[in-house]
């Protein structure tokens, strides 16, 4: 007889950074080759190299308008939910096609990284969903239905950077998966000085920008290049122009680079945001560490920080320095609170191996066993809350 075909996976993945494509390819390339993977985005350019074969759909952006909008209501929506403008036929059209796959391919799970809403209409839709939890103030109704109603919860990140306010509950069904999209490996220090034009002699800052929102502004970057003239700074990532900004010969900005590992690698101490994808990368490379947290909805950077901080891996200064004595108190607090095996033990260099094989064992404990009637089926089912 033949072997019956595996049910599909879905995975909705949010377009705004890098981060939730890079932790959805790693993940979706330790699946086996048998499980069939069907990844939805806003767009389909930001995902590295798959490495088995991928279904991709473009969905229209839930949150950006693009003229044909009637409405434009943008009054408070409900408490149970976090994005829902009226009148938006993008919205109703990427709904539709969710709601449509659904219904055809009958999926064994849907995998969200992020949105309240298409985890609830994966419930509303009666397909298992495991929610991708983030840091961040998200104790409101629209996130609790969300993990409440979900078969499982990814965390990428080490079970020792979990919020104080994560629930039993939620720990009990959260796969715990810290550097989740992230190559833990460095190139040789001098070797990638050689590759930067860096004397091997310098003393070297680097300030990683991400790109999910405006960046650092270039002016206070320049303040903690002056307070140092004995280090030299580097900047990769988007750096918001400042008019007003006084820049030393001691700082260059080379914006966007086809390999940070390389300036990782070089590094003596990094000044960074707290985005998931650079959190887990310098982490990796156990480097000195100011934590910044820029804008982001939900406080999500915040919170990072603060778990970052609370678990001593890294120097968590809630703003940029504006002056000389702030930074040089921040860079030495980072150069002395510097501990690499305790920022190594935050990553898990199985991670995406590990999160694979959990996700298999949650759809093989969510499936009625084909050796029983419909009835103990049902008795055998896994009862999860919401």
């Amino acid at each position: 007889m033949m072997a019956r075909a595996r049910q599909p996976i879905g995975y909705f993945v949010h377009h705004q950074g890098r981060g939730h494509a890079a932790r959805c390819a790693a993940l979706v390339n330790a699946l086996p080759r048998e499980r069939p993977v069907t990844v939805f985005c806003a767009r389909t350019d930001i995902f590295p190299r798959w490495e088995r074969p991928v279904e991709m759909v473009e969905l229209p952006s839930l949150f950006e308008p693009t003229g044909q909008e009637r409405l434009n209501d943008f009054t408070a929506p409900p408490d149970t939910v976090h994005c829902a403008p009226l009148g938006w036929p993008g919205i109703r059209r990427a709904m539709a096609t969710l709601a449509g796959w659904f219904d055809a391919a009958d999926p064994a799970l849907m995998i969200c990284d992020v949105s309240a809403e298409i985890a609830q209409l994966a419930r509303l839709c009666s397909v298992p969903h495991v929610k991708v939890l983030q840091h961040g103030r998200r104790g409101d109704p629209g996130h609790r239905a969300a993990y409440d109603g979900a078969a499982g919860l990814l965390a990428p990140c080490a079970k020792a950077l979990a919020q104080p306010d994560w629930t039993a509950a939620m720990r009990e069904k959260t796969c715990f998966a810290g550097g989740l999209g992230v190559a833990p490996d460095l190139p040789d220090r001098a070797a990638a000085r050689a590759r930067l034009g860096i004397a091997a002699e310098a003393r070297i800052v680097l300030v990683m920008s991400g790109g999910g929102g405006a960046g650092f502004a270039s002016a206070p970057i320049a303040v903690g290049a002056r307070a140092t003239p004995e280090l030299h700074w580097i900047t990769i990532g988007q750096i918001a122009p400042d008019w007003h900004a006084t820049e030393p010969d001691n700082l260059r900005h080379d914006g966007w680079v086809k390999a940070p590992q390389d300036y990782l690698a070089a590094a003596d101490i990094v000044v960074a945001s707290t985005g998931n994808s650079t959190c887990h990368q310098i982490l990796a490379a156990a480097k000195p560490w100011v934590a910044i947290p820029e804008w982001r909805y939900f406080d999500e950077q915040v919170a990072k920080a603060e778990a970052l901080a609370a678990a001593g891996a890294a120097h968590h200064c809630p703003h940029l320095p504006s002056s000389v004595q702030d930074w040089r108190a921040a860079l030495e607090a980072a150069l002395s609170d510097h501990d690499p095996a305790r920022q190594r033990a935050l990553i898990d260099p199985d991670a995406a191996g590990k999160a694979a094989g959990w996700l298999e064992a949650l759809i093989a404990r969510l499936a009625p066993s084909d050796h029983h009637d419909k009835g103990e089926q049902n008795d055998r089912l896994v009862q999860f809350p919401g």
